[in-house]
């Protein structure tokens, strides 16, 4: 959703970053793996000790790094498959920081249910984009669901930096919010692919 609504006014934005790093001689993926250790530092550096500003501050400036690369690819005419492999495997891994940090967090606070919820919310979300990866192995396709990844980030970026600044119960309520709209998430997505699965069959069209 904010990924179709938001992608070409930020890639204006990005562009000349983009431009820059390409006359240096920088290349896509380089700025992808930079940009997931930089989230993965933000995450796992600051979270595990309650420092959830500042780990927030510097996570969402390398997550736009995924916004970087991409338009690099797209600019330098080297979108690849390898390319697309590494940056969906790798934002696998910063998305696993991020949750991760926040379970070592509540863990090391003595807060199960909170470890817990942070936990599901990593699970779901991976189970989301594995639904449509699949999906799209098996020529059907997923487009659907009210959480995808550029909505994710926002909301646990948002909560956790606002937690960070003593706001109460925003950290909690963001990761309820993460967790029922995962679910609801995969939820849409099986049911498209149910459907167009079902149109397949001969002579059927569900």
């Amino acid at each position: 959703m904010l990924n179709m609504l938001a992608r070409a006014g930020v890639t204006r934005v990005v562009s000349p970053l983009a431009r820059a790093l390409l006359r240096l001689g920088v290349s896509p993926d380089a700025v992808t793996v930079v940009g997931t250790l930089g989230v993965c530092v933000g995450a796992l550096a600051f979270y595990p000790r309650g420092e959830f500003f500042v780990g927030s501050v510097v996570a969402t400036v390398f997550v736009f790094s995924d916004m970087v690369d991409g338009t690099m690819a797209r600019l330098s005419g080297r979108s690849s498959r390898w390319g697309a492999f590494l940056d969906s495997t790798l934002d696998r891994v910063a998305d696993a920081a991020l949750f991760g940090g926040l379970v070592l967090w509540y863990a090391r606070e003595g807060q199960p249910l909170e470890a817990g919820l942070a936990l599901f919310c990593l699970v779901v979300g991976i189970l989301t984009s594995y639904t449509k990866a699949r999906a799209e192995g098996l020529g059907m396709t997923a487009d659907v669901g009210i959480a995808e990844r550029s909505e994710r980030l926002i909301v646990v970026l948002l909560a956790v930096g606002l937690a960070g600044l003593g706001v109460p119960y925003i950290l909690p309520a963001g990761l309820w919010l993460l967790a029922v709209a995962g679910v609801v998430t995969v939820g849409q997505r099986m049911i498209a692919v149910r459907r167009q699965a079902l149109a397949d069959r001969p002579g059927g069209n569900g």
